[in-house]
């Protein structure tokens, strides 16, 4: 037996889990524990849906791993079953579509109508929808989740049109739920659309320990054998999620990944230790998967950062780093933002740990920001290399230093 074998013949023989998909962060469960109050709330903005009525439009928001997505998923599915088919549910995840066009042919593959992925105008796609929607006759409620991601990148138009597209239909009605880890998302809207998707709002949050450890607890019954959990594993991985937020995706990725740990290690149960593997193998995974999800400028704002850092910048200032962004929106053919947007660019990417600014004081001269990296190299390119609008600058970054 070669040694690929004898790793397909260790999971074969594995007595760790029973279902391991119900510790991913896409499964939504039949019960929603500590989220009981959000779900009534959410129902009855959604409640006239059953007698036919458009029901106001919701925004949702909350740090991530707060139940947002698996809740608005599970009244909805609710409400599908009890609704028939005289309501049409859609969700798009507007990371994943995070252009207008994309947003709208995605609305348009729930109502049957085929669009290219690409060769019309966005005006016409648009256009498809609202007779598609019209003709069938019933109310649609569509969840745009990361709602942000779609603005920062494309602009609100999509929002400003979909919020007021039931003046353009006679038979049919639309309702609108956007969902945000961002707190200050509603800064990027123009205030009409702020003002007709914010017609109701559900904050959410975060999961305290006790609340997390209860969320593993009902998940591990389903997902690991019986006995197979070590009795300090779920306290463990609810106190790191705890502390991170209260981040009941975090919680239920430790969980999973410690199990498949310990199962290709081919242990019988799983240990503490196994916890504090996956963890370290988490973090390192997520720095780059937030690298990979960033806005085209903020990755812009960092390859600046990362150029000048190669070049040896002892100081490097907001005003070094715009200079040196609008030299890399030029060579990809891109209006720069403004300095002051930057600037709040920088403060996000601070903020998630990704760069370090500190504001240091220049006595008469007033203060300043000194930035650095605050990821490896290997991290950075890993996260970057994916993107192609970006690969040949971080090449260039690496060869003309």
């Amino acid at each position: 037996m070669d040694k690929l074998d004898m790793i397909f013949e260790r999971m074969l023989s594995s007595r760790i889990f029973r279902n391991r998909e119900v510790l991913r962060p896409d499964h939504v469960p039949d019960e929603l524990p500590h989220r009981e109050e959000q779900i009534l709330k959410l129902g009855a903005i959604l409640a006239p849906a059953l007698k036919g009525a458009r029901p106001s439009n919701v925004f949702i928001y909350g740090q991530t791993g707060t139940g947002k997505t698996a809740v608005a998923k599970y009244v909805l599915r609710r409400l599908k079953a009890k609704a028939g088919d005289k309501v049409i549910t859609a969700y798009v995840n507007c990371r994943e579509a995070d252009t207008n066009y994309r947003v709208l042919a995605d609305l348009c593959s729930f109502l049957d109508i085929h669009v290219p992925f690409t060769g019309l105008s966005t005006a016409e796609v648009l256009r498809r929808f609202i007779k598609g929607l019209d003709r069938k006759g019933k109310l649609m409620i569509a969840v745009l989740d990361e709602i942000d991601a779609l603005v920062k990148k494309s602009g609100d138009a999509v929002l400003y049109h979909l919020t007021r597209i039931n003046a353009s239909l006679e038979r049919s009605r639309l309702s609108i739920i956007g969902i945000t880890n961002d707190l200050k998302f509603t800064e990027y809207l123009d205030a009409r659309v702020k003002s007709s998707l914010g017609e109701e709002e559900l904050v959410f949050p975060p999961y305290t320990y006790e609340e997390l450890k209860d969320i593993l607890d009902m998940r591990a019954q389903e997902a690991f054998h019986e006995g197979v959990l070590e009795e300090g594993v779920i306290p463990l991985c609810a106190a790191i999620a705890a502390k991170e937020h209260g981040d009941a995706r975090k919680a239920l990725d430790l969980l999973r990944v410690a199990g498949e740990i310990a199962e290709r290690e081919g242990a019988t149960k799983v240990t503490e230790e196994h916890v504090r593997k996956a963890r370290r193998e988490l973090e390192k995974d997520r720095v780059v998967d937030v690298l990979r999800t960033l806005p085209l400028h903020s990755k812009l704002v960092l390859l600046s950062v990362y150029r000048l850092e190669k070049l040896r910048i002892r100081e490097i200032t907001t005003g070094e780093i715009y200079n040196l962004y609008k030299e890399l929106c030029k060579a990809l053919g891109l209006d720069p933002l403004t300095q002051r947007r930057v600037s709040d660019l920088i403060s996000e990417l601070d903020m998630l740990g990704i760069l370090n600014a500190r504001v240091i004081s220049r006595g008469r001269y007033g203060r300043t920001r000194r930035i650095r990296l605050g990821i490896s190299e290997r991290s950075l390119k890993e996260g970057l290399m994916e993107d192609p609008s970006v690969r040949g600058l971080v090449h260039w970054s690496l060869l003309s230093s």
